[in-house]
């Protein structure tokens, strides 16, 4: 079907639809893991409508996504050529925690089917074939639980943190952090002076089941002191507490 009348049809048809759409929330960068070409298309073309995506066709391919990039919503079909949608539920639920939502697309619309994706973290489910304004509308919807009037921004001295936004600024300069070095910037900022150990923060940031070890959060350490320049100079320090962790500190001379 791909490339065909049919889909050409399905597409100018939605995108009408799409046109005449108001958007009742702020736009959600999404990601589409659809393993059908045709499917993937046609929603890429209603998600462009008031979302920015990235779309996967594989369940590989986007857990490596989510290990280096935030999104606001995970669109997923349920059966994958190297998964399925249960097993990408799982790695989130466990890896990135409840936080970010996740909508299920599939052509399974047996009710043990959807109570196994409800019960393994999904959000919503939609049964193809998806209607444009459907979806857009279940997007809305699941981004009004989530972000209902948005988080107030962090304001640390120089330092923003726009934890709805995922971005993290020095003097209105926004900072490139990957998703675990914002999440531990955040945690940090919001217990100041606080002794933490390498223990609690790999629990607090990376979840109690993560298979990792604590020299995962002495690397990310060390990056959020070089990019975040937390030596004491703009105003905060991180400082290494021997055998145990770490402090983060406001270094009043610096300080506003």
């Amino acid at each position: 079907m791909r490339n065909s009348p049919e889909l050409a049809r399905a597409a100018g048809a939605g995108g009408a639809l799409l046109r005449r759409h108001v958007l009742y929330t702020e736009p959600m960068h999404v990601a589409l893991l659809e393993d059908d070409a045709d499917q993937r298309d046609l929603m890429a073309v209603w998600l462009g409508a008031g979302h920015t995506f990235v779309a996967y066709d594989t369940t590989a391919s986007l857990i490596a996504a989510l290990k280096q990039q935030r999104f606001d919503l995970l669109l997923i079909d349920w059966m994958l050529p190297d998964g399925t949608g249960g097993e990408v539920l799982q790695w989130v639920r466990e890896s990135l925690g409840w936080t970010i939502p996740v909508i299920v697309v599939t052509s399974r619309d047996d009710e043990a089917t959807v109570v196994s994706a409800l019960r393994a973290g999904a959000d919503d489910f939609l049964v193809k074939p998806v209607k444009p304004m459907e979806l857009l509308a279940r997007i809305e919807a699941v981004a009004r639980r989530v972000k209902p009037g948005g988080l107030p921004i962090l304001r640390m001295g120089a330092y923003d943190i726009d934890v709805s936004q995922h971005r993290l600024s020095f003097n209105g300069q926004a900072i490139a952090l990957t998703q675990k070095e914002f999440d531990l910037a955040v945690y940090l900022f919001q217990n100041p002076g606080k002794l933490l150990s390498r223990d609690h923060l790999l629990n607090k940031v990376w979840g109690l089941s993560a298979d990792i070890d604590t020299r995962t959060v002495d690397t990310h350490i060390s990056r959020l002191r070089r990019k975040l320049k937390l030596d004491g100079v703009l105003g905060w320090k991180l400082v290494p507490v021997y055998g145990y962790g770490y402090r983060f500190d406001r270094v009043d001379a610096a300080a506003d």
